[in-house]
Parts: C-alpha cells; sequence; structure tokens
C-alpha cells in the first residue's frame, strides 16, 4: 500500500500526525507546502492525501483540484478552522472525501484515515475503464446463453425475434447483432412500432409519395429504404396495427413494398429484428396478431433474461452506470457500499435494466457524498426487497442492516444497546406468547435460564404469567 501524504505547513501538526501513524504502522510523508506535494505527485499518488486548507502560496483546495484532476480515486481529507466552514464546503465540491475540523482529537483522526485507506482500495477495486467495458454487461449464465446465440447468428441474416421484459436491454442486443453481422457497413434504422398512429407508422415503415395524403409536400424515404443493405429494428412488433401487419408480412415474404401513395414496386434489402415484451403466442390465439406473421418473424428466437434472473450482474451493472453517469455529468463517479450492492441485488426491479440505470444516474445527481449507503437511495429502494423463495433469516437480517443505517444515519448514538433490547424484548414476548405465558418453557425454548428470563421480564418490561 502506498503511503498517506500530510501536508501541512504547521510543523507541529505534521508532527502529530507522523507520531500517530508511526504508531499505527501506517506509512506516510509529509510536506510543508502544496507545492512540494504536487512536485512529488510525479512520482505517484498517495493512497490518501490530509491537507490544511489555508498555507502559504498554494493552497489546499488548489491541491485538491490539481490531485483529483490526475487521480480522482486518491481520498483527500482536508483540515480546516471552525471558522473555515466555507473553505469546507468548496473543498467538498472539489472532491473532497471528508474534512477535519482544527484542533482535532488524534483518535478520531486515525480512524477517519483508516476510513480512507478502505475506501482507497475498494475505490480501486472497483475501477472499470469505460472505454473497455463490453457492449451489453453480463456475467450470469441467463446471459451467456444471450452472447452465444449472437455469436452463433454472426454470419446469418435471418429474422430475429427478441423477446423480454421491458427494461431488459433488447435494443442493445438489436445493436449487437447488427454491429457482429456481414451488415455492420449499413445502416442499423430503430422505430417503436407502438409509439406512433397507424396512418403516421405506415409513412414511417414504408415512406410516401409528394401529394399522396393532405401535407405529404413532398417524397419521403420509409425506414426500409433508409435501411436498405441494414438492419431494421422493429421494437414493441405486438403492438403493430392489423393493417400493417399485412404490409410486413407482404415485405417479409417476398422482399418488395410500395410507398404510401405509389405505384412503383421497391425491392427491400434489409434484416428485420423485431422485439416485443409481449406474449405473442397469446396475442394470436386472441385473433389480435397474424399467426402468419408470428411464423414469419419467429425464425429465430432470443429471449433477454429480466434482471431478478440475473441478480449476480446487479453489482457490475450498479457500478458501470454510476461510472457512466458521472462521466456524462463531468463529475467524479459515487461508490456503493457492499450493504447497498448486497440490498440492490435481493430487488426484484421490475424496471429491469434500466430501472437500475436510472437509480443510479438519481444518485449520481442527489447523494449527497461520494460513498452511497442505503439511507442515501430513495424511499421507494429502501425498503425491504421482497424476493420469491428468499429466505427469511436473509430477510431480517436486511431489515436489521437497513434498520442501523438509518440510526447511524441521524447521528444515533447506542444504537447497540437499544437495538439489542428491542431484539430481546420482541424474542421473550413472542416465546411467552407461544407458551400461554408459562416462562420455564419459553426459556426452554430460547435456551436460557429461568432466572435469566425472569429478569430481563423486569427489566424490559415484559409482562408474564408466573409458572
Amino acid at each position: 500500500m502506498k503511503p498517506v501524504w500530510i501536508v501541512d505547513d504547521d510543523r507541529s501538526i505534521r508532527w502529530v500526525f507522523e507520531k500517530a501513524l508511526s504508531r499505527e504502522g501506517i506509512a506516510y510523508n509529509s510536506f510543508a507546502s502544496a507545492r512540494e506535494a504536487l512536485d512529488a505527485l510525479s512520482g505517484g499518488p498517495p493512497q490518501v492525501l490530509i491537507s490544511d486548507i489555508r498555507m502559504p502560496g498554494q493552497s489546499g483546495i488548489e491541491l485538491l483540484q490539481q490531485v483529483k484532476e490526475k487521480h480522482p480515486a486518491v481520498p483527500v481529507i482536508v483540515m480546516t478552522a471552525y471558522s473555515d466552514l466555507e473553505s469546507a464546503v468548496a473543498a467538498f465540491q472539489g472532491g473532497a472525501y471528508e474534512y477535519l475540523p482544527k484542533p482535532f482529537d488524534v483518535d478520531q483522526a486515525v480512524e477517519l484515515i483508516r476510513r480512507a485507506l478502505d475506501e482507497s482500495q475498494r475505490e480501486l477495486a472497483a475501477l472499470e475503464p469505460l472505454g473497455e467495458v463490453p457492449e451489453i454487461l453480463g456475467q450470469a449464465p441467463a446471459m451467456q446463453e444471450v452472447f452465444r446465440a449472437i455469436g452463433r447468428l454472426s454470419q446469418s441474416s435471418a429474422t430475429v425475434l427478441i423477446t423480454g421484459e421491458s427494461g431488459t436491454g433488447k435494443e442493445l442486443v438489436a445493436r449487437a447483432l447488427h454491429r457482429h453481422s456481414t451488415r455492420v457497413s449499413k445502416p442499423f434504422v430503430a422505430i417503436n412500432t407502438a409509439a406512433m398512429p397507424k396512418d403516421l407508422l405506415e409513412s414511417e415503415l414504408f415512406g410516401h409519395e409528394r401529394g399522396a395524403f393532405t401535407g405529404a409536400q413532398a417524397l419521403r424515404r420509409g425506414r426500409f429504404e433508409q435501411a436498405e443493405g441494414g438492419t431494421l429494428f422493429l421494437d414493441e412488433i405486438g403492438d403493430m396495427p392489423a393493417e400493417l401487419q399485412t404490409r410486413l408480412l407482404r415485405v417479409l415474404s417476398d422482399g418488395t413494398f410500395y410507398r404510401v401513395g405509389g405505384h412503383q414496386q421497391l425491392k427491400a434489402n434489409v434484416r428485420v429484428i423485431a422485439a416485443t415484451h409481449q406474449d405473442l403466442e397469446s396475442r394470436v390465439r386472441d385473433g389480435v396478431f397474424r399467426d402468419d406473421l408470428y411464423h414469419r418473424l419467429n425464425v429465430i428466437r432470443v429471449r433477454i433474461p429480466s434482471l431478478r434472473e440475473r441478480r449476480e450482474d446487479i453489482p457490475l451493472l450498479a457500478r458501470h452506470f454510476l461510472a457512466k453517469s458521472a462521466k456524462d455529468l463531468s463529475v467524479e463517479p459515487k461508490r456503493l457500499s457492499d450493504d447497498v450492492l448486497s440490498h440492490l441485488a435481493r430487488m426484484d426491479f421490475p424496471g429491469n435494466v434500466r430501472q437500475l440505470e436510472n437509480l443510479c444516474h438519481w444518485l449520481t445527481v442527489m447523494a449527497a457524498g461520494q460513498a452511497i449507503g442505503i439511507a442515501d437511495l430513495p424511499a421507494e429502494f429502501r425498503g425491504e426487497p421482497a424476493i420469491t423463495g428468499q429466505a427469511p433469516a436473509a430477510d431480517w437480517i436486511a431489515a436489521l442492516e437497513q434498520e442501523v443505517e438509518r440510526r447511524l444515519a441521524r447521528g444515533e448514538t447506542g444504537v447497540l444497546d437499544q437495538l439489542s433490547r428491542q431484539f430481546e424484548r420482541s424474542l421473550i414476548a413472542k416465546a411467552l406468547a407461544r407458551t400461554g405465558g408459562r416462562r420455564i418453557e419459553a426459556a426452554n425454548l430460547l435456551g436460557m435460564g429461568r432466572n435469566t428470563i425472569t429478569r430481563k421480564i423486569q427489566e424490559l418490561g415484559i409482562g408474564g404469567v408466573d409458572d
């Protein structure tokens, strides 16, 4: 591990830190100015940087900015007097990990440094260069099947039907199929068939001739012409109006179509990839989707798993989306605690990957600190996850962890004693209810002596029937 750097023009402050870190076995380097620290930065960054704000020459804020610009993963702790709160705020806005008010308690300062060291280690382990991230992320077995399908289809121009719940990433898979096909040099054109009325959709798909209808003042090429030689992605195909289903079937059958209001037959050299979140078989049975079109589309089917079917991918996706949001907004990426990652992995995410991405964007914008705990999540994500088949033990432990997070976030003290009393009170009350108030039987169920349960009943104010 690299050393901790201490930057302060006050020799006595540096001496205090040096002695404290030596006692803890933590390597350090000391600097009397920001300039000295910046000169040393060429030899590599520290594990953690502690800097005073007000120093002769360059300030601690300027040092923070330059360190963060070159090494954004390095936690920076700034020291400031109570009267210098505005500078502390500026430091947080510049990406400081924490600020240490002067005068400070040495033990608390060392504990803060230890937390920053742990944070630094986790940050380095989690960093993933965005430029090297694959187009679709997933390590779960269900996603490996999708990757295999994309690979097998790389040399084919067969029609593909992609199925999966909303938000699972069907268009991403369609784009990957195009990118790994022999049509990659030609256009990829996408259209959501449920997003527009029938008349407009017909014109969008097939184009129209000048004067074909009121407002058609010029010839327009439709999506089939725009995608010539490439791939046309028809999203939400299950909602396509019946009249257009007939026209689409004609294109898939013989590769020809007419513009709206046109008389010249046009050839379509286009690979069609369709997608739906609906059960097309049931829509065929209900008479709202053509059976022959269904079979034309369902040449090769690729099913995208829901996020609850690939929970092991949630931490990987969450880190990626946080990094992506931070890059888009030109801010430093937030970091999810292990508790949050475990908590999210137990959630069902009905909106799937899109919902997780939206959550990560919300956290990038709205979460106050760099390290995100459960208390930082939006209210709808802080509740106990409801998972079919989830073990009861995991349920109550997760609930306990959330309660601890909430209390610590509010700055409460004595949390262990408070929760322990509530825990014991609940256990004893339930055991007494089970035994009809008979203390000896309740004590046996709980594995404690009669004298112990009697004492705790009195201490905790629990009523019971004497044996």
